[in-house]
């Protein structure tokens, strides 16, 4: 929480700068329209940056109060859309700045006759507007993919598989992130679909809600319908221990976390904090280990330990294992170097930034990537894979542009 603090003034002078880019942009852009045209398109951009503002501002009372998912969708969906669009005017008159800065360097370098001012392209700003405008309209349609579940499916080879588990069908889904819901049938035809896939077993790998545990509660019942032969394991989320929230003492944030671990109990979830299970097959076993959010960025909490959950395990006893921690970052951090024996490593916790593009299993890109080397799908080191799911849930954005949201199906073979 210190260190979200610590970089609000930075994020605030971001804001700003890209506030004063994108008004000078509107100002560009109107150039050469008529009278009647610069005052419309100028008042439009006015009235809704205030509104962005005041959204801004507003945003800790939105927190604090328990608002609708419906309202708070489309004030997040507001704020997002403004946000984005303001960015990539900025972006486009910072580099047009850079470009009338460089023809100014290159005429007094080559010491030709100065100009009183190189002016900006009206067409690039014109230009910077459209696109964010597109970008905008493309998160209103993105909306309606909030709840249109993807299968992925995916068959991973183990050498060293004990041979009662080749063929192990786990289903493997994350952030749920059930205070963003608004349509608990939508999310019942999600629960179907996994159901339909008949998993042997059941992996959830973190952020349950948003930030309080009560989230969850009108969603028991659906989720609660999530049965497999060998089990439903949860692991906690960085969302899930209410950090986000400004409790009024430390006691009310723990009774959150308690009634939180029961929502897990009461829904037939077995949730793993700092330990593992030996699964057992025929005569052969394999083990599941979960840890709490473990996170290299330094502004999440390091909650999970290894050390506990591996206690009683060897490298050789079982031999084969799988590991659930929500963050992929713990991944290159701390399970390859310290831990070579763990073969599959499940996490969430990116959401593909729920903006992006996925061609298939081949190519896909998201910002995301720029902040996670591991962000969407399968990743291989040696003997050891991991496999991040971009999340069942949204958060933030009420929506999925090119990234839906993902039910994936694993078969050990």
């Amino acid at each position: 929480m210190r260190s979200r603090r610590r970089m609000l003034p930075l994020l605030l002078l971001i804001l700003l700068l890209a506030e004063f880019y994108a008004f000078t942009g509107i100002w560009i852009a109107v150039y050469g329209l008529s009278p009647v045209l610069k005052w419309l398109f100028t008042v439009i951009y006015i009235v809704i940056t205030i509104g962005f503002w005041l959204t801004i501002m507003a945003i800790p009372v939105i927190r604090q109060q328990k608002w609708a998912p419906a309202k708070q969708n489309f004030v997040l969906l507001f704020f997002t859309g403004c946000l984005i669009c303001k960015i990539v005017v900025a972006a486009f008159i910072l580099s047009d700045d850079i470009r009338r800065g460089i023809m100014i360097l290159v005429l007094w370098a080559t010491r030709q006759d100065m100009p009183s001012d190189v002016p900006h392209s009206v067409w690039l700003a014109r230009g910077a507007f459209l696109l964010g405008l597109l970008l905008w309209g493309g998160l209103f349609w993105g909306t309606k993919n909030r709840y249109r579940y993807q299968v992925r499916r995916l068959k991973l080879r183990f050498d060293h598989l004990p041979d009662s588990f080749r063929g192990l069908r786990i289903i493997h889904i994350s952030d749920i992130h059930s205070g963003s819901f608004q349509d608990k049938n939508a999310v019942a035809k999600g629960v179907d679909t996994i159901l339909a896939l008949r998993p042997d077993l059941i992996l959830f790998t973190g952020d349950l809600v948003n930030n309080i545990a009560e989230e969850i509660v009108p969603y028991k019942s659906v989720f609660s319908k999530l049965k497999a032969p060998m089990g439903v394991y949860s692991i906690l989320g960085n969302h899930d221990y209410g950090d986000y929230v400004a409790w009024p003492s430390e006691d009310l944030k723990q009774q959150n976390l308690e009634a939180l671990k029961q929502h897990h109990a009461d829904m037939g979830w077995q949730l793993l904090m700092n330990e593992h299970r030996v699964l057992e097959k025929g005569n052969e076993r394999i083990a599941l280990i979960g840890i709490e959010n473990w996170g290299a960025k330094a502004s999440f909490t390091k909650y999970g330990q290894m050390a506990a959950a591996y206690k009683g395990l060897s490298p050789e006893h079982p031999g084969f294992k799988i590991l659930m921690s929500h963050d992929p970052s713990h991944w290159e951090a701390e399970v390859i170097p310290r831990y070579p024996d763990i073969d599959l490593t499940l996490s969430g916790h990116t959401h593909g930034m729920q903006f992006g593009v996925r061609l298939g299993g081949r190519w896909q890109w998201s910002p995301v990537q720029y902040l996670y080397r591991q962000w969407a799908g399968l990743y291989k080191r040696g003997r050891q894979q991991l496999y991040v799911n971009v999340g069942f849930g949204f958060l933030g954005y009420p929506g999925r542009l090119g990234i839906r949201p993902e039910i994936t199906l694993i078969e050990l073979l």
